[in-house]
């Protein structure tokens, strides 16, 4: 190795090191809220995460899992935890509201805002900040608050779980159908600000829910996200679960989230990228008891220099489990998607009926996809298939448009448009599926 390279190299591991301090130093100054009152299992808790970040490096593109996804822009930031809370008023985030929701919870640089936030507490669901149901309105916390989202061999989950002052919880009582969809509304407003928002979702027995979770931004700075969400599915339960991810364009936004499905349980998420600088989303679903169904689909639209990193792994650890999955990449200028889709069927897994498929769209000479499809088969009856594109637009789609009246440009913008609200389709929320079609194709007519 040369001194230049091993010099490069000491230099991004120190810029890692120090991104790292930057952000355990808010640990020293949780937003609007102290250890005290909190439970020893919690504290416990915090205190093994925090154990594990601190030895725990920043990813590199030396790590499989991180090759295509380099992190030195991020390396070379710093972040503290927000201070001064911004005083946002209902009038400032109509634009983001959905008429469908009617409850709703709003977190402002990672610190819940109750005036933005409207809780109905509908037929019986608890729906609260972790610190609001500690006192024990919610049973359960201590059984699934960290006990899904693994922290540790994952940094930024360590990071995140160090940092769980407080949560947004959802608790879906048995039998229970929510007649509206729930969302849960994460906003930046200040630059150089890490804020670490955690999810934990509960659907009782025989449950029904549909439940929005946006990350927004309302400038154009760069900060950071860090967001980990647990979800655990009881026997028979539905949950629809929309992910929306259209952070500001200079922004940091990495994501996990874990899925847990009990019998004979239904999960279905719409994962949207559509912002930030870099964005991560690793997404593990596991079947823990048989007949489960799991469909996710997911779309990154992304241009400019952009990079969007989606990476899924759907257990089948258990027999007769079906699962779904469409993941598409729409990539213009010199941005930069990943998928790495990873199927595994477990030993015993019989009747298994798996497909999975990545479609992808290319629009300029310098954009990049990297794209791997994966399956691990330990069982010998079942049924099991996955394929990758990776292409342009159809030159003959094309012309057909033309030659119907369209100009090339707009031809190709419509067909661009049509491969991603494929996607958008999906989402069961009329409001919410006509805001983001309109952003596709605002999106899609910006390009070249």
């Amino acid at each position: 190795m040369s001194t230049d390279t091993a010099n490069a190299q000491s230099t991004a591991v120190d810029k890692g090191h120090d991104v790292l301090n930057s952000l355990l130093a808010g640990l020293a100054l949780p937003p609007g809220s102290t250890a005290q009152g909190q439970p020893d299992w919690l504290k416990t808790l915090r205190a093994q995460a925090l154990e594990r970040a601190n030895a725990l490096t920043l990813p590199s593109t030396h790590d499989e899992a991180w090759r295509f996804t380099p992190l030195a822009a991020l390396a070379h930031q710093s972040f503290h935890v927000v201070r001064t809370p911004s005083e946002l008023q209902p009038d400032d985030i109509a634009h983001l509201s959905i008429a469908e929701a009617t409850t709703r919870l709003v977190f402002v640089d990672g610190v819940v805002a109750p005036q933005l936030s409207s809780v109905s507490g509908e037929s019986g669901l608890v729906i609260g900040t972790l610190a609001d149901l500690l006192s024990g309105k919610a049973s359960g916390l201590e059984t699934h608050l960290g006990q899904h989202a693994n922290f540790q061999d994952t940094l930024f989950t360590a990071v995140n779980t160090a940092f769980l002052q407080d949560a947004a919880v959802l608790m879906v009582p048995p039998d229970t159908a929510l007649a509206a969809p729930v969302h849960l509304l994460f906003i930046s407003t200040q630059t150089e600000v890490a804020s670490h928002p955690r999810l934990l979702l509960v659907a009782g027995a025989g449950s029904k829910a549909t439940v929005i979770e946006d990350y927004v931004a309302l400038h154009d700075g760069a900060y950071f996200t860090n967001a980990v969400a647990e979800m655990v599915l009881q026997p028979n339960a539905q949950l629809t679960h929309v992910r929306l991810q259209r952070e500001s364009s200079q922004a940091f936004h990495m994501a996990s989230c874990a899925v847990s499905l009990g019998a004979a349980s239904h999960y279905h998420s719409v994962n949207l990228a559509l912002g930030a600088h870099i964005s991560r989303l690793d997404l593990k679903v596991v079947q823990t008891a048989e007949g489960t169904q799991c469909t996710l689909d997911g779309l990154a639209l992304i241009n400019g220099e952009q990079l969007a990193d989606t990476h899924s792994f759907i257990d089948h650890a258990k027999p007769h489990g079906t699962s779904r999955q469409l993941h598409k990449c729409i990539v213009g200028g010199s941005a930069h998607a990943v998928f790495n889709g990873q199927v595994m069927v477990r030993p015993g897994a019989q009747q298994t009926d798996s497909a999975q498929s990545s479609r992808n769209l290319l629009l300029s000479k310098k954009a990049q996809i990297d794209t791997q499809p994966q399956l691990e088969i330990f069982a010998d009856d079942v049924k099991c298939t996955h394929g990758a594109t990776v292409g342009q637009l159809d030159s003959d789609e094309v012309f057909y448009l033309q030659s119907r009246g369209l100009s090339e440009h707009v031809a190709r913008n419509l067909l661009t448009y049509a491969f991603g609200a494929e996607i958008i389709e999906r989402i069961p929320v009329a409001s919410l599926r006509q805001q983001l079609e309109q952003t596709v194709l605002e999106q899609t007519a910006s390009q070249p």
